[in-house]
Parts: structure tokens; C-alpha cells; sequence
């Protein structure tokens, strides 16, 4: 971490740490398309070879974010929690970008943002754009604290 003029913070992301975002939020969205989660549709998802998917898996078992075992791939309540987060993230710059700032949706730039949103900054864009249920492909939105909170009232 650099301070450059003793006002602006530079950080490093963690590459790693956004390649297990990446393949939670591929298991999360494979399962809610309704197919059996599958090494080849992983990779086929993410644009990594076969056996990738594999060791990837072997870790995520090891951090207990998934079951990986000759059943098949299921994500633990951890992994789901942030497979749904990522997704929820993603789907919300989306709309975003779409509705509000009326751009073109850059899947790129949505990948590269979604990996450093906190909840308190999801929500508030959450909160921002009133609560979207869908985004501009049609997908369910995941539902936030905020959304409980603000249809509460």
C-alpha cells in the first residue's frame, strides 16, 4: 500500500481471491439455471481447461465453500453466500449502467467492479435503484437486507 501525496490510498486486489468469486458465482448461476453442475460446464463457463476446474475444486472443498466429491458439486452455505452475493453484485452494476447511467452493459467492467463492492455499497446502490427484482437479461436479482428492510415499511 502506497500513500501518494498523503491523500490518495493505492491497493492491490488479490487475483486469487476473485478467481474463487468467479467459480462460486459460476457454480451459483449453473444451479440456478437448473443443470447439474458439471466440471465441463464450469469450464466452459469461465474459459478454463478442464482439469483447472478440477484443482480450483480441490481448494474450494478444502476452504469448505463446496462438496466436491464423485457425487458431483454443491456449494456449502458459505459458497452459496458469496455465489449469491457476486451474482447480486453483477446483476446490480447492470441495472445500473443500463437504467440509470443509460450505458451500454460492459460485462467486463462489471467483473472487474463486482469483486470489490462491500454490502454496505451494494446495498446502498440496492437502495439507490429502488430495489430492482430483475436485471436487464430477465435474471432474478438476489434479495438483499435492504430489500427486506425497505418492503417492511
Amino acid at each position: 500500500m502506497d500513500t501518494l501525496n498523503d491523500e490518495e490510498t493505492l491497493f492491490v486486489g488479490t487475483a486469487e481471491a476473485e478467481h474463487v468469486e468467479m467459480y462460486l458465482k459460476a457454480i451459483w448461476h449453473i444451479k440456478e439455471r437448473g443443470e447439474d453442475v458439471k466440471i465441463s460446464t464450469i469450464a466452459k463457463m469461465l474459459n478454463v481447461r478442464q482439469p483447472s476446474v478440477v484443482q480450483m475444486l480441490k481448494k474450494l472443498n478444502s476452504k469448505n465453500l463446496v462438496t466436491y466429491n464423485k457425487a458431483g458439486v454443491k456449494l456449502t452455505n458459505e459458497g452459496q453466500a458469496i455465489g449469491s452475493s457476486m451474482m447480486r453484485n453483477s446483476r446490480l452494476l447492470e441495472v445500473l449502467m443500463d437504467s440509470a447511467l443509460k450505458v451500454d452493459i460492459d460485462e467486463e467492467m462489471v467483473c472487474g467492479i463486482e469483486h470489490h463492492m462491500n454490502k454496505q455499497f451494494t446495498d446502498a446502490l440496492c437502495t439507490m435503484l429502488k430495489h430492482p427484482r430483475k436485471c436487464p437479461h430477465d435474471h432474478d436479482i438476489p434479495v438483499g437486507e435492504c430489500c427486506k428492510s425497505a418492503s417492511s415499511q
